[in-house]
């Protein structure tokens, strides 16, 4: 036995195959170039190792690897019919009134006319309401202001998806 301390679940993901291994990350986020990259850095000693790869290959996607990466995210309040991982993530809206879900719908369209994608946020922890108010805000950003933020929230839970795989028993 090694005396590093690999997380199980990070241990049994730098053993899958290849496909495998793909599979898992193109399911944690949609970007090809994302799931190569990391594919290639493979095995991670760290879960810190891993997420550090994340970012990294995160800050070098073009503007048609995030295209990709998005189109993998449902509209908020909205999740993917029979997506737990959707769905977990956008609890803050499950309990939401009638209004807010009408109001979300109203800005999401508002937001996707204007920028080409769903708005993207990290949703996880978030109300329902908080979500309102950051598309609120955001849909006065320039286009490539709000392509850094997107890359950043793309970023945090692509880290909160990789901590699921990596912490599986």
């Amino acid at each position: 036995m090694t005396s590093t301390s690999t997380p199980p679940g990070l241990a049994r993901f730098n053993a899958l195959e290849k496909h495998a291994a793909f599979a898992a990350l193109h399911e944690a986020c949609a970007s090809t170039a994302w799931a190569e990259q990391l594919l290639a850095a493979r095995p991670y000693a760290t879960a810190e190792d891993l997420y550090t790869a994340s970012d990294a290959a995160m800050a070098e996607l073009s503007a048609q690897d995030l295209a990709e990466a998005m189109a993998g995210h449902p509209p908020i309040g909205r999740p993917k019919p029979g997506d737990p991982t959707s769905a977990r993530e956008q609890r803050g809206m499950a309990g939401a009134s009638e209004e807010l879900r009408a109001q979300m719908l109203e800005l999401n369209l508002a937001y996707q006319e204007k920028f080409g994608h769903v708005f993207l946020i990290c949703a996880t922890g978030r109300t329902g309401e908080q979500m309102r108010d950051a598309v609120k805000e955001r849909i006065g950003n320039a286009p490539e202001q709000e392509r850094e933020i997107v890359r950043t929230e793309l970023g945090k839970i692509n880290r909160i998806r990789l901590a699921r795989i990596v912490e599986e028993d």
